[in-house]
């Protein structure tokens, strides 16, 4: 029997148990080319991929387009896939990031994880990461809240910087770009791959994280999908809104923490 159109909630649910099943199905098939010996490759100096990064990417994109809705075809954007511009006609878009993090990946460290994002005419709506090494599976969706390994989580409430722990990149960091907050009111806690920063900040096991360079979407929209469904707040460096599935992919920069601290960051960083 037709039971109708599906509830804005059902539908919701729907959406995370593929983002679910596809998380899951690439972290086993990421775990098992994790204990190979890879040969890496640069797409541009400093850029690494490797054979699982693709492995990972077709893996996801037959998992999560298997399950479009009938008559609503649905577009598609990651990392590893050559961009096809007929997403930009689509109105649900898939934004993922099937191995974010691949220089802790080849270096067995465990801060990597695969990253899915579901936006919806520009907004993100739903997402997932999964780090099979951590164990730690963190999904979300508008309506619906996050949960951290099945149980219900969110963004912290501390109302300031005072005390917090604030994710940086590795990178950065090891550059030199974060000494400008050595000393500071919070502490600085380098980890790898930015969808993961996200996810943890999502689930309450940091207060904020920013990037200090330029991102594209595949980087963050899994990961801005956890935060906002977390009760938390995104932002680019000047504290405008992000949007999503643009022609170019492409973000100056993205902060990510509950409302009132992500409020106050644009003018802390300049």
């Amino acid at each position: 029997m037709d039971r109708g159109p599906l509830t804005d909630a059902e539908s919701r649910r729907r959406d995370l148990a593929r983002i679910e099943a596809a998380l899951l199905a690439a972290g086993r098939l990421l775990a098992e080319y994790a204990r190979r010996d890879l040969e890496v490759e640069e797409k541009r100096p400093g850029d690494p991929v490797t054979e699982a990064d693709r492995a990972a990417d077709a893996l996801l994109r037959e998992t999560l387009l298997a399950g479009s809705p009938a008559g609503e075809p649905e577009g598609w954007l990651s990392e590893e896939t050559a961009d096809d511009p007929v997403r930009l006609e689509r109105r649900r878009v898939w934004i993922v990031d099937p191995l974010d993090g691949t220089r802790e990946f080849v270096s067995a460290i465990p801060e990597w994880c695969v990253s899915i994002g579901l936006v919806e005419d520009g907004r993100p709506v739903a997402g997932g990461i999964y780090n099979p090494l951590a164990e730690r599976l963190i999904l979300g969706a508008e309506g619906l809240g996050v949960t951290l390994d099945g149980e219900p989580a969110a963004v912290t409430g501390r109302p300031t910087l005072d005390g917090a722990t604030v994710l940086a990149s590795r990178s950065e960091v090891g550059r030199g770009e974060w000494d400008r907050f050595e000393g500071g009111v919070f502490r600085v806690e380098p980890t790898g791959s930015v969808a993961y920063k996200l996810g943890l900040v999502a689930a309450g096991l940091a207060d904020a994280t920013w990037t200090l360079r330029p991102k594209n979407e595949w980087d963050v929209a899994g990961g801005a999908a956890l935060v906002l469904a977390a009760g938390g707040a995104v932002r680019l460096p000047a504290g405008d809104t992000p949007t999503f599935n643009r022609p170019r992919p492409w973000l100056p920069g993205f902060l990510a923490a509950n409302e009132r601290i992500a409020d106050a960051l644009p003018g802390i960083l300049r």
